[in-house]
């Protein structure tokens, strides 16, 4: 009963939130409606299911609320950001920077294409959505979100036109989408200490100056080509990140573990050395992760760190990056975060945000004495 309780709390709390972005009765009860909705068991979680679930006798409110009914799903977010600090919200929280792929048909949807999908691991006709997840001893859960729109759609207006794609997108590629949403969610006051991300991420320089001019840490990962500016004789002599990491010394591994995993802990051999970096406080590191069982399967990071960060810090923090796959897999398993039928830009942008928020509420519940979900439709 308790639990039921801590639910129809917190369901009520997240509909004060955002019910102030609606002007009509209808469209808020809507709205708290597909939240709840996308919390329950439903396997298919679209307008026509979401709409039974609710008592409707026809799709068409939750129809209109995700195309045509007047609300900003960008100050939705922005109660979100308020929401998951309230609940969430640590000093040493990590912000971790990833992409999931969406497979679509057709070439209508916002900014669909053959483009590759890490999801599928293969290049798929999908639409890829930018996603901000927050991480924290309580809880983690996905923060913010961007459609990546490919060049050849930012080029054609006509077709942006068409998707519902505002005159006023341009062209951005995934790292400066990645940055905005960092800049806009510390800009909001979500505390964090840390930042992380993949390859796709770590390699662009503007983004790693943007983190450190925010005065956010970082353990990026790289590409084995990466260029790296050593602290060596000759000043701004550049190696690849693969031959600094081999002209170490053997004893300069360490086996250390990067989290927990299903099978119990993520243990790698793990060495790290000094390079250069602009920063005027704190310290960069090249650090390597070499696999146990394969030595030839090694990874890169260029980090930023605190003056004297241990290796075991480092470490922690990339092993933190896997968790926004585990957290891609629970927001489409557990609060439909791909199982929207709109082809609008808006409309994307309107479910993907409301499932944040059904995914946040779920990690909010869990962190309050490891509480078990009731029925959420009923």
């Amino acid at each position: 009963m308790a639990d039921v309780e801590e639910w129809a709390e917190g369901l009520e709390e997240i509909g004060d939130l955002i019910g102030q972005r609606f002007v009509r009765s209808e469209p808020r009860r809507n709205a708290v409606g597909y939240v709840r909705g996308l919390l329950s068991d439903e396997e298919r979680k679209n307008s026509w299911t979401l709409s039974e679930r609710a008592g409707h006798g026809t799709p068409d409110g939750m129809q209109r609320l995700l195309s045509t009914t007047d609300w900003d799903p960008d100050a939705v977010r922005d109660d979100l950001f308020t929401y998951v600090n309230r609940h969430l919200g640590d000093p040493d929280g990590i912000l971790i920077i990833d992409e999931t792929g969406f497979l679509k048909k057709g070439a209508a949807s916002a900014g669909v294409a053959r483009q590759y999908s890490g999801t599928a691991g293969r290049v798929e006709n999908c639409q890829i959505g930018v996603f901000l997840t927050y991480s924290a001893p309580a809880g983690r859960t996905l923060l913010d979100r961007e459609l990546y729109l490919p060049k050849a759609w930012a080029d054609d207006r006509e077709r942006c036109a068409g998707a519902g794609i505002p005159k006023t997108r341009e062209f951005a590629t995934k790292p400066v989408l990645a940055a905005d949403m960092i800049d806009r969610a510390l800009d909001a006051g979500i505390p964090a200490r840390w930042a992380t991300g993949d390859a796709v991420y770590g390699q662009h320089t503007g983004l790693r100056r943007r983190l450190e001019a925010r005065g956010l840490h970082y353990v990026l990962a790289v590409p084995m080509n990466q260029n790296i500016i050593a602290p060596t004789a000759w000043p701004g002599e550049q190696w690849r990140a693969d031959k600094l990491i081999a002209s170490l010394r053997a004893n300069a591994w360490r086996t250390r573990t990067a989290g927990a995993g299903t099978k119990g802990d993520r243990l790698y051999s793990w060495a790290r050395t000094r390079i250069n970096g602009p920063a005027e406080t704190g310290e960069h590191w090249l650090l390597a992760r070499r696999s146990l069982k394969d030595p030839t399967d090694l990874a890169y990071y260029i980090c930023h760190g605190p003056n004297r960060v241990s290796l075991a810090e480092l470490v922690r923090i990339a092993g933190a990056r896997w968790a926004i796959e585990e957290t891609f897999q629970t927001s489409k398993g557990e609060t439909g975060l791909d199982h929207y039928q709109v082809r609008q830009y808006t409309g994307w942008y309107r479910h993907i945000t409301l499932s944040m928020f059904a995914q946040a509420f779920l990690t909010v519940i869990r962190s309050k004495k490891g509480a078990l979900p009731p029925e959420a439709g009923n």
